[in-house]
């Protein structure tokens, strides 16, 4: 899965809203007893990644660093990572909460049209550049 990962590639522009490959893997290697990072594949191919992180302080879900390769972005992939992030989610894995929050860039249209295709909305709260938004199961 790591080489795979590193494969990966994002349209101009869209570095600033996916953190790098290696930031991800660091976090989930410091997380490890409450995160969760999955590859998104089509067939034996990578073509994506999200991460799974439970805050046990908060007790809240959080998805992390969803990311669909420029190849297959626009097909539909990334609702059905999200799909069976939240499914993986409902599962209770770490913790009995059933708040899921995330973050995202305003300019990044596709990911917020996405996230509100499921019914994320924005909590009024700010991390660095981007709004929080949060679905409550």
């Amino acid at each position: 899965m790591t080489q795979d990962l590193f494969n990966l590639k994002l349209n101009d522009g869209q570095e600033k809203f996916v953190s790098h490959p290696i930031r991800s893997l660091a976090q989930a290697y410091v997380y490890y007893n409450q995160c969760c990072p999955f590859g998104i594949y089509l067939d034996d191919k990578m073509i994506g990644y999200v991460m799974v992180i439970y805050d046990y302080d908060l007790e809240v879900y959080n998805i992390w660093h969803m990311m669909i390769d420029r190849e297959y972005q626009h097909k539909g992939y990334g609702q059905m990572a999200m799909e069976k992030c939240l499914s993986y989610i409902k599962t209770k894995p770490f913790g009995s909460s059933c708040k899921v929050v995330l973050t995202c860039n305003r300019d990044n249209f596709g990911a917020m049209h996405l996230y509100g295709k499921f019914g994320f909305s924005e909590t009024g709260n700010m991390d660095d550049d981007e709004v929080e938004l949060a679905l409550m199961e």
